[in-house]
């Protein structure tokens, strides 16, 4: 039974962090396992061609993690195959619990090398993709991430094809590659989706526009799904996976005790291989919500240096 398999069984639906880049690294994920673990953390996505060339020491501490981010799938993108089987059998040397190939990013540099949801136009090479993970990552599940359509909706088309090659799981944001996140989701759109998987005996997952729990678990029941990913509720709530926690009753000063947790995490992590601006996304997520937490956050934003 592989990591899919094993939290559908035991808790549905089950809840995910989605892989956001230069956001979910070791340092966040370690906050957020403190104020509420989901029941399975991704790590950022990563180029595989660049683990797979020179770029390895470069991209190698991006799949670093420690026990309290367990259980943990490492999120690659590539449009070549021999790269997404070297880098799979990597995450199993590393201790990874699975594999995930992005088949969803709307980033234009990776849609102009062919990986991301550029691959929603190319099903013969999606298929590869899928298979060459699946060699290389041996008993270690494999899930794809993907959209609805490239620039039209062609979901049954798309996820049909996908599931010819047999990953565990299937992750659907209902979103088209172009309408990127200017319209609501198409939650119709995934629960076509996660008809065909489930009929397939694979593990479906929702993803788009679900901002607490409560909505999850709702989305999960009335679209048939056995989990539920979460990506930019995270920045409104650092404790949404956490229902025992009402973020209205967080006082500021353990919101400016679990920001310093952050800076030091960050730094000891990162050191100077990180720049220290890309801490500042998050000062909103913890420094918000009380009388005189703009004018701090303000302070924060012009700082040049963890040290200030």
């Amino acid at each position: 039974m592989n990591i899919w398999q094993k939290i559908a069984k035991k808790k549905k639906p089950f809840f995910v962090l989605a892989p956001m880049a230069d956001v979910t690294d070791s340092p966040f994920r370690q906050v957020i396992s403190a104020c509420g673990a989901p029941d399975l953390f991704y790590t950022e996505f990563i180029s595989a061609d660049g683990l797979a060339s020179v770029g390895y020491d470069r991209l190698i501490r991006h799949l670093k993690f420690s026990k309290k981010e367990k259980p943990i799938i490492a999120q690659f993108f590539s449009s070549n195959p021999e790269n997404i089987y070297k880098v799979a059998k990597l995450a199993v040397k590393l201790g990874f619990d699975g594999v995930d190939i992005n088949m969803g990013c709307p980033d234009k540099k990776i849609i102009k090398s062919g990986g991301g949801a550029a691959l929603i136009k190319d099903f013969k090479l999606a298929k590869e993709i899928i298979i060459a993970a699946k060699r290389g990552a041996g008993k270690l599940s494999v899930s794809v991430k993907t959209r609805i359509g490239y620039s039209q909706i062609i979901t049954e088309a798309w996820i049909n094809n996908i599931i010819e090659a047999k990953p565990d799981a299937i992750i659907v944001h209902g979103r088209t590659m172009k309408e990127m996140s200017k319209v609501s989701c198409h939650w119709d759109e995934i629960a076509k989706a996660a008809k065909l998987i489930k009929k397939a005996g694979i593990v479906a997952i929702g993803n788009g526009d679900v901002l607490n729990i409560a909505d999850g678990i709702k989305k999960a029941r009335e679209y048939r799904l056995d989990g539920i990913m979460i990506g930019r509720g995270i920045f409104q709530n650092p404790w949404i996976f956490n229902k025992k926690i009402d973020p209205s009753n967080i006082k500021p000063k353990d919101r400016i005790e679990l920001a310093l947790r952050h800076m030091k995490l960050f730094k000891k992590f990162w050191r100077d291989d990180r720049n220290y601006d890309n801490l500042k996304k998050f000062y909103k997520i913890y420094i918000s919500g009380w009388p005189g937490a703009k004018e701090l956050r303000t302070r924060l934003m012009n700082t040049k240096n963890l040290a200030e």
